[in-house]
C-alpha cells in the first residue's frame, strides 16, 4: 500500500437546499484523487444542487458535480494532469488524453455547462478560467459570487485560512 503525499489547497462542498446555499469544507484528502471527492459529495445526499470546488496547490481547480448515473466534471487546466493525480483522474474519467509536456497553453477540459442551471453559462465560466492573472481560489470566488453564494464561500475561506 502506497501512502499519498498531501496536496496543498482546499475542497469545498456546496449544497443548495430550500433556496439557500451552504458551503462546508471537505477533507483535504480528496485533493489526492477524484474517487474520494466524488464519494464525499455523494454522501451529502440532498434534493437540491450539490457540487464540489477543489483548489489544488494554487495551480488549477476542479468542479465536481454528481448527477444521476455519473458525474459532471470540469478541470480548469488539462496540463495539470501531467503533475497531479486528481487532474489525471479527471481526464481518465472523461476519456481524454493528457497534453504533451511541451504544451504550455492553458485550456479547460470537461463540461463547461456544469453550472449553467445555477447561473453561470458556459461562456462566462470559460472567461473566468481564461483569466490567467487570477489564482484558482480567486476564480472559484468569482464562480461563487455569480452563483449567489459568494458570502458563504468567503466565510468558509476565512475559516480555512485562520
Amino acid at each position: 500500500m502506497t501512502v499519498q503525499e498531501p496536496v496543498a489547497g482546499f475542497a469545498v462542498a456546496v449544497v443548495r437546499e430550500d433556496g439557500r446555499w451552504r458551503c462546508s469544507a471537505m477533507d483535504n484528502a480528496v485533493l489526492t484523487g477524484l474517487d474520494a471527492a466524488i464519494t464525499a459529495l455523494r454522501e451529502l445526499r440532498s434534493p437540491g444542487a450539490v457540487f464540489g470546488m477543489c483548489n489544488v496547490d494554487d495551480e488549477f481547480f476542479v468542479l465536481i458535480r454528481p448527477v444521476p448515473g455519473g458525474v459532471d466534471l470540469l478541470l480548469s487546466d488539462a496540463a495539470a494532469a501531467l503533475d497531479y493525480d486528481i487532474a489525471a483522474d479527471v481526464l481518465d474519467l472523461l476519456r481524454v488524453d493528457p497534453p504533451d509536456e511541451d504544451d504550455e497553453e492553458v485550456w479547460p477540459e470537461g463540461n463547461l455547462a456544469v453550472l449553467t442551471d445555477l447561473g453561470i453559462p458556459e461562456g462566462e465560466l470559460l472567461v473566468i478560467i481564461e483569466e490567467v492573472d487570477l489564482y484558482p481560489d480567486e476564480q472559484l470566488e468569482m464562480i461563487a459570487q455569480r452563483c449567489g453564494f459568494g458570502e458563504d464561500f468567503a466565510q468558509m475561506m476565512e475559516k480555512l485560512y485562520r
